[in-house]
Order: structure tokens, then sequence, then C-alpha cells
């Protein structure tokens, strides 16, 4: 194998080629450039690659090899020793490092095991077979034609949004149609933004660093406030209607009448961020989404993070013709549109079905995994109640007003436990009350009754209950 090493000598320099070629290697090996584990051209190939003889090489390379930089493997080569530790990169938790735990309790992990690795293959490989060579060009900026219009027909179906394939917009991800809608509305004029009071605080951030000013308006068991909203004098909103993130607290109908009333009195944008929407986990149907209620003033945007893996980098918005044409134009000034195969892959997914199937089986799947966290929480956390619907990846664990927050927020981690505070997704975190923000799918089933129990023996100095509790 003709492996390729960026490695360099001078013949005008007074130090000798193999020791040039040693010292090299064992530079990029100290710098983090070489990882462990690279394998790197044979002797005679490297000899020939930067014009010494084999001789030189080999002996620069029996010398890393004595100094236990390199590793020689009979049938394998030659590669930098794996023993070798990697210079140590920050690992971002949000705001900061993420510090090892036995139990990660953090909301939107899903759970590698969950993906439909074998349905996924087959409708990448029937996508593949069928593409035509004209569809691996740059594909359309707002997506594949035959995605757009099997994301029309799903969401028309199962959200009751009320679109056309000519209104849907394929992305990277939301936060990539957050900055395109941000730009494109504050190039209209709108340079703040309401946003729910507590949100995801990364979108509060991001939408501070791409140039808008960010307005808290609070939340209630009914959603987002419309009249503090409405006095805030804004014209565009973000709000998560039908499970919002923290608090899980649906949009009531009186809101979502009032909600509309108000964008349409004041021609103004309402954003609706459906980020969990295909893990409803309440008994009946979801709500249907808030666009389909004012489709002309609703920009609706959903994603794959949940539902498959955050790593697709995939999702979508609805738009009304006139907008998606401006998120069009910004978009061309970014990028070439989105990863075609993988939208080839999606629109089989979803048109044979097993995106649909595999939908049930992991809302099954959550279901048992929250009911064991609510047993946990009433078992081991005395006086705190879990609030909000049930859904998604995450549960609102509201806490006595006496518990110090962050005080058990660190002693948890001192118990190996991993889990963030209410606190933080508040713009006036001082008057937030009490509250953990639990994720329930990255760890075992049976480990979410033991890193309640941790949490209990944190949340008060006297023994918990002996044994941890059994999930039904």
């Amino acid at each position: 194998m003709s492996w390729h090493a960026l490695i360099e000598v001078s013949r005008e320099s007074e130090e000798p080629l193999t020791a040039q070629i040693e010292g090299r290697i064992r530079e990029e090996i100290s710098a983090g450039v070489l990882h462990p584990g690279t394998r790197l051209p044979s002797s005679r190939q490297l000899a020939e690659d930067v014009g010494v003889s084999r001789s030189v090489v080999v002996e620069a390379y029996g010398r890393l090899i004595a100094e236990g930089y390199l590793e020689a493997v009979r049938g394998s080569g030659t590669r930098v020793a794996h023993h070798l530790s990697a210079p140590a990169l920050p690992t971002l938790l949000d705001d900061g490092l993420v510090p090892p735990a036995r139990w990660d309790l953090r909301p939107e992990l899903p759970r590698g095991a969950g993906f439909p690795h074998r349905e996924w293959l087959a409708c990448y490989q029937r996508a593949l077979q069928a593409v035509d060579p004209g569809d691996l060009g740059y594909p359309p900026l707002s997506g594949a034609d035959g995605l757009r219009e099997e994301l029309a027909r799903y969401l028309g179906r199962a959200r009751g949004v009320l679109t056309t394939a000519g209104q849907v917009m394929v992305v990277s991800g939301f936060a990539q149609a957050l900055g395109l809608l941000c730009t494109v509305l504050s190039a209209s004029g709108i340079d703040r933004i309401a946003m729910e009071d507590p949100c995801h605080h990364r979108q509060r951030q991001f939408i501070g660093e791409v140039g808008v000013r960010p307005v808290p308006v609070p939340v209630d068991d009914e959603g987002i406030d419309v009249e503090a909203l409405a006095a805030t004098g804004v014209r565009a909103v973000l709000v998560t209607p039908a499970h919002q993130f923290p608090t899980g607290a649906t949009l009531s109908p009186a809101r979502r009448e009032a909600l509309v009333r108000w964008a349409r009195d004041t021609g103004a944008w309402v954003i609706e961020d459906d980020y969990d929407g295909d893990l409803w986990l309440e008994p009946g149907a979801r709500p249907p989404a808030l666009q389909r209620l004012a489709p002309d003033r609703v920009v609706y945007g959903g994603t794959a993070s949940k539902s498959l893996a955050p790593g697709l980098r995939f999702g979508w918005l609805a738009a009304p013709a006139g907008l998606l044409a401006a998120l069009e134009r910004t978009r061309s000034h970014r990028d070439l549109g989105s990863d075609v195969l993988t939208q080839l892959a999606f629109a089989e997914l979803l048109r044979c079905g097993h995106f649909d199937r595999h939908l049930r089986a992991r809302r099954d799947h959550y279901r048992r995994r929250r009911a064991c966290l609510e047993q946990a929480v009433h078992r081991f956390l005395p006086g705190a109640r879990i609030t909000g619907s049930a859904a998604g990846l995450h549960a609102y664990v509201r806490l006595p007003h006496r518990v110090d927050e962050a005080a058990l927020v660190g002693r948890a981690l001192e118990r190996s436990v991993l889990v963030p505070g209410g606190r933080r997704y508040h713009a006036r975190p001082e008057g937030a009350a009490p509250a953990l923000v639990v994720g329930y799918t990255a760890v075992p089933r049976t480990g979410i009754a033991e890193a309640v129990r941790e949490l209990g023996a944190a949340y008060a100095p006297k023994p918990a209950a002996a044994g941890a509790a059994r999930c039904a």
C-alpha cells in the first residue's frame, strides 16, 4: 500500500539525512499531527518519495522504534505507537468541558443503538441504484425534488403542516435554518427576535452572535405568555409550541389562537421549532403544528436529530413562498445545498414506511424509559415533580424552593451523575425556581433508577432508600 507522509529533508543542511527524517517524524508526533496508530509509508516508499537511499529511512525508523515513537507490526508495516496519547482537546458541554461521569443525564442525547442501520443501508442502496447522473451535480438550493415531495406529504399527514413541495427547504439541521432566517429577517429590518424564557441557551447565544438581539418572554404551564410578547414590540418570535424546551409545556389552544392573532395583527413572523415532534409519548395524537393555523405567518422547522441521529445534520423548513425565495438567495451566498445522497436515502425511508415504523418503535422504547424515570423521581426525590407533556428525550423536574439547585448539581457530579440545572436555560437565572433538566436516553434503562437514587442521596443528606427502584 502506497501510504503518503509529508516529510521533507534539506541536502543543504549540515544535519545528517537520517537525523532530519527522525527529527521531523518525532516533531510531528509530539505536535499531534501524526496520531497514534497512523500508518507510515514503507521504508522503500518513503525513501523514493524523499529522494534518499532506503538505508537512511531504515535507520531513522529503527531509532524511532527503539525510542517508542513507532512500532513495526509484521504484515502491517510501520505505525505511530498506539500507546502515545494524543494532545488533549477540549470537549464542549455547551459552555465548558464535559467532566467524566458514570451516568450522563444531559438532555438531547439519543442512543446510537436506536438508529435503524439496516433500513437506512437498504434505502441508501436503493437511492444509489436509482440515482440519475444528473442528480449527482450540485443539488437545488432547497433540496432534491423527490425529498421535498415526500416531506410535504409526511409533514401534512403526521404533523398537520399545510404546505407544498415547493415551499419546503432541506437544511443541514435547525441551526443552519435559524441562521438563514435571522439573516433574512435582519435584512427586512427586524433586528430583535423574541425567545421563550427559559429556552435552549445555545440558541439564545447563537441568535445574538449572528447580529440579532434575543428578547426573553416568560413561559408558564400554557406556553409562551402572548400578552408579554405583544408588550415587547418585536416582529418575530421563536417558539417550541408542541413541547417547550426545557419545561415540556404544550402551548394551550387559547395561547395558540392568541399567538396567531398577534402575528397577523402586527405582520410579525412566528418561527415554530418542532425539534422533537416525532417523539410524542402522551396517549393519543400530538397537537397539530401551529403552522396550519397561519401558514402565511408561521415558518415551520423540523429535524432528524432526535428521531434518527444528530450526526446526520439534517432538517427542513416549510415557509411561505415569498420568504422561501429570500432564504434561497441568502443560502446561495453560503453553500451549494445539502448532501443529495442523504436526501435521496431519507426520501426512500419516508416513501417505504420505514421511518414511521422506526418512530413507533422509538416511542414505545422511550415511554418505558420515561415511566422508569417517573417512578425513580417519585421514590428518591421527595417533593420534586415532573412537569409538562411526555415527549422527546428529556423531562423537566421542578424541585422544592428550599433546594439549592447549584449545590445539588455539584453534589450529584461528585456522585458521578452529570445533570444540568434548570437555571442555566433562563435569561434571568437568579429569579428562576430550582429545577433539573433530565435526559433519559444516554444511560441504560436500569441505570436511570440508579442515577436518580444517587441524585436523591445528593438531594438530601439523609440516607437514600435501599436498593434501586425497579422499572416496570
